[in-house]
């Protein structure tokens, strides 16, 4: 009885360190990428980003002079549009349309998580170029009311570079807090089936720190991988900017539980070792 109990508790004690990193990618589906608010609200720091900022002037100013076309009117306005995109995505005015290209990139994410979409997911940078251009035409610059106006846009993801994970991001995210209710039942049960108690206590400790680093490693692996998924006219910088900004909550969480799972075992150890000094 006392091996089935022991084998059972160990058996519990490595479930929990599989589940621990599962619980917290599907907590963060379900809350970073499901809900639009806290989406925007996790993109809008971005706006004030340097390297996502000059991604955006960049592809503005080149979008707009490859459609102009080679000649004198090119000439004349590619000094003043780039100087009048950068002016403006340093401007206030950037942040609030970036707010909305945030909620229509979280809307299109979705679709195309959901198998709704086989289009891949754009920023769709014509508010900028709008808005740029009206300035221009204020300013009386020459030309610029000949500047077109279409559809520059970064390719933040493609649907069919997902293959099967778009089905487990979905599985995730329909799971949400549920694994880490789980993972904590779990925990409690593997400690109360044990026979020695205190070490179990040692090992969910451990369980959960393992979970966390193994996660931690997951994350810096993502991300040079998303960075070289990119199409070859993205930025990386910006794109290492924008996955840090949405795995930043992940990031944090991971860390938590690491100390959390330390010090679980160390105070469960520490409690053994000052009892068996007293007695």
């Amino acid at each position: 009885m006392r091996t089935l109990r022991n084998s059972l508790s160990m058996t519990l004690i490595v479930l929990l360190a599989l589940l621990t990193p599962v619980s917290a990618v599907a907590a963060w589906a379900r809350l970073e990428l499901d809900d639009s608010d806290r989406f925007v609200a996790t993109m809008a720091p971005l706006s004030s980003d340097r390297d996502v900022r000059n991604a955006v002037t960049d592809r503005v100013t080149e979008e707009a002079l490859r459609q102009l076309g080679p000649g004198p009117l090119r000439d004349a306005v590619r000094a003043p549009l780039h100087d009048a995109v950068h002016a403006f995505t340093t401007s206030g005015a950037f942040a609030t349309v970036w707010k909305a290209l945030s909620r229509a990139v979280q809307s299109s994410t979705q679709q195309a998580l959901e198998g709704d979409s086989d289009k891949s997911v754009t920023i769709d940078l014509a508010p900028v170029s709008r808005a740029v251009k009206r300035q221009l035409v204020a300013d009386g610059v020459p030309f610029a009311g000949r500047i077109p106006v279409r559809h520059a846009s970064i390719t933040v993801l493609d649907p069919a570079d997902l293959g099967v994970s778009r089905e487990a991001v979905r599985g995730l995210q329909r799971a949400g807090i549920w694994p880490g209710v789980a993972a904590l039942v779990v925990a409690v049960l593997a400690v109360l089936v044990a026979v020695r108690r205190r070490r179990a206590a040692i090992l969910v400790g451990a369980a959960f720190a393992v979970g966390a680093v193994v996660l931690i490693v997951l994350i810096t692996v993502g991300r040079g991988l998303s960075l070289d998924a990119l199409p070859s006219d993205v930025d990386r910088s910006a794109g290492g900017a924008v996955y840090d900004a949405l795995t930043g909550s992940l990031r944090t969480a991971s860390w938590i539980v690491l100390v959390c799972g330390l010090i679980v075992a160390a105070a469960s150890w520490l409690v053994g070792a000052l009892r068996g000094r007293l007695y």
